[in-house]
């Protein structure tokens, strides 16, 4: 649970600084932020399927 709230954490502080006016990387941060959603689904989807509870 932790970890899930972490990274739900770290999604939305990249998406303040891609909204941000002043972001001069907003095009690597929009790929970070890509990557990022991809990341936590992956991770979600992974947690759902596996055993571990």
């Amino acid at each position: 649970m932790k970890k899930s709230v972490s990274m739900v954490l770290l999604l939305s502080l990249l998406l303040m600084a891609i909204i941000s006016p002043f972001s001069a990387l907003s095009l690597l941060m929009v790929f970070v932020l890509i990557s990022a959603i991809g990341w936590t689904i992956w991770t979600l989807v992974r947690t759902a399927v596996s055993d571990d509870a």
